[in-house]
């Protein structure tokens, strides 16, 4: 609950007592209500003027970073490393690229082959070979 809404319903019970504001204790009460009331309005009002201050403060701030300055994942079209059999490096490619079936390593220029129609396959091998894709497709490393 906000501090004017507090103030609110603590004024509610102190009406609800039929306070006689005459005698000393009712003065007292009333005042104490009348100074957390305007203090709440003060505290809100302090709250209001820090957004202002920090919204013009960092206006600037906000509009030099541009989206095109950061990379974001692409969870449809996920990154994937791929090691060259020959030289050992370690090549990022995305999925598009490993389905085309080929690509040529950047370090060495060896030619990689990707060969995925076992996974799309319904056919399956007997051959009982643990590096065979179609056997054991975990056997597949990206």
């Amino acid at each position: 609950m906000l501090t004017n809404e507090r103030a609110a319903y603590l004024r509610g019970l102190a009406d609800g007592l039929d306070l006689d504001k005459t005698k000393p204790e009712g003065k007292l009460i009333d005042g104490m209500l009348d100074l957390i009331f305007d203090m709440s309005a003060e505290i809100g009002g302090l709250y209001d003027h820090i957004s202002m201050l920090e919204d013009a403060m960092f206006e600037d701030e906000y509009d030099e970073y541009d989206d095109e300055d950061y990379e974001f994942e692409d969870e449809e079209n996920p990154d994937y490393e791929v090691k060259c059999p020959d030289c050992g490096a370690e090549i990022v490619v995305d999925e598009d690229t490993l389905l085309e079936g080929e690509i040529s390593c950047p370090n060495c220029g060896n030619e990689l082959e990707f060969d995925f129609t076992s996974l799309f396959s319904d056919e399956v091998c007997d051959c009982c070979d643990p590096d065979c894709e179609a056997c054991n497709p975990e056997s597949i490393e990206f």
